[in-house]
């Protein structure tokens, strides 16, 4: 497909996981991608960022847009986990994780208004499941994401009829190098990659290939009556009731 022939998407974080398939994926339908994040990215064009500075994202569109000469999506996807229970957790952490998680696709998002509103471009926030629920030990993560899909939907309020459309997506499990590393620092990790896979109805966990395609599509004219929405991508994982083991 070549959906977006011709068309500029910027993806934070996507050197890595979900936003490396994401960038991937657009990469592949023709669009000239560009990645933002710490490091290099050694798929294609890249933008040294330090998104735990929000004051660092209107100079980041900014370099985008005269690299590219336009913007027609802006795909967030940075993000920090920090783990710790409320009482636990330093102001600083806290404050950090939502530094990078919200403040940063808010700032993001105002500096890149102007040239959605010229290209009618669309915006995809990476979410998560932890918007919704929690996983123990994960009131920042879980703050911020739930605040990023609140975002989501005030932005498409205030900006649909400019004909910028925004959307989130929430993903559960998906197989990262960030959750392989969680897997692993685990008591007992063979257990944990055998078992990880019950607790979705589909019975495994999600590649990031399938958020990059879901990505895709929000971005897309195939989507362009869908707005203000957040879409769960977890194998069904948050529809299943839980009963006694």
């Amino acid at each position: 497909m070549t959906r977006f022939t011709g068309k500029v998407a910027l993806v934070t974080g996507g050197r890595s996981g979900i936003g490396r398939a994401i960038a991937r994926r657009f990469r592949e339908e023709g669009a000239h991608v560009i990645t933002a994040q710490r490091g290099a990215d050694t798929d294609g064009e890249w933008i040294e960022a330090d998104f735990a500075a929000p004051q660092s994202a209107p100079a980041v569109i900014a370099e985008a847009v005269k690299r590219a000469g336009r913007l027609d999506v802006l795909v967030n996807n940075a993000g920090v986990m920090q783990e710790a229970r409320a009482e636990d957790m330093p102001l600083a952490d806290f404050e950090r994780t939502l530094a990078v998680n919200l403040v940063t696709p808010f700032m993001l998002i105002k500096a890149a208004l102007p040239h959605l509103r010229a290209s009618k471009g669309a915006i995809v926030n990476i979410g998560s499941i932890e918007g919704l629920g929690s996983n123990p030990h994960h009131a920042a993560y879980c703050a911020s994401k739930a605040g990023l899909h609140g975002l989501t939907r005030a932005i498409a309020v205030d900006h649909g009829a400019e004909g910028i459309r925004c959307n989130a997506i929430s993903p559960g499990w998906i197989d990262t190098d960030l959750n392989e590393a969680f897997i692993d620092a685990t008591p007992d990790p063979v257990a944990f990659r055998a078992n990880i896979g019950k607790i979705h109805p589909v019975g495994r966990t999600g590649k990031p290939e399938e958020v990059a395609a879901l990505a895709a599509w929000l971005a897309s004219d195939e989507a362009a009556f869908v707005a203000g929405q957040v879409w769960t991508i977890d194998g069904g994982r948050m529809a299943k009731l839980s009963l006694p083991a």
